[in-house]
């Protein structure tokens, strides 16, 4: 670094296999900013407690409902723990639901935003997980 008349003079030298940061100077700012960090995988028993939370939901279906909302449930529950989280399904589903059957309308879209799901869909990477906050709200992940 050349000398300035008047002003600071900083010599720096370094041996051997050196890496890293260097600040030199006067009132420098160094910042750092990191990335959010990796999505905890979700364990064996998470996926069996939302598992319980379909079968749940499941249990809700009136005798005189549709076959069609059991299947539905499958295909949400298959969607929503696929190692990519299909999300118009889940939409799909969901809005199947308010139509047909209002009344657990609350309970499927407790399943589609249900933390789990989150931690999954997170898992699946940062474009599904900002895709998921723009269709369903809220974080997306756990």
């Amino acid at each position: 670094m050349p000398h300035t008349p008047g002003g600071d003079h900083y010599e720096i030298r370094t041996e051997g296999g050196v890496s890293g940061q260097v600040v030199v100077g006067r009132d420098n700012t160094v910042s750092r900013v990191e990335g959010p960090a990796a999505p905890a995988a979700v364990t064996e028993q998470q996926l069996a407690e939302l598992r319980a939370e379909f079968a749940r939901v499941r249990a809700l279906l009136p005798d005189d409902a549709p076959d069609r909302a059991g299947e539905l449930l499958d295909e949400l529950e298959e969607s929503a723990t696929a190692p990519e989280p299909d999300l118009s399904t889940m939409e799909y589903v969901r809005r199947w639901f308010a139509r047909h059957l209002p009344a657990l309308a609350g309970a499927v879209t407790s399943l589609v935003v249900h933390p789990i799901v989150g931690q999954l869909v997170a898992a699946a990477g940062g474009t599904l997980a900002e895709e998921f906050r723009h269709r369903f709200g809220g974080e997306g992940t756990a």
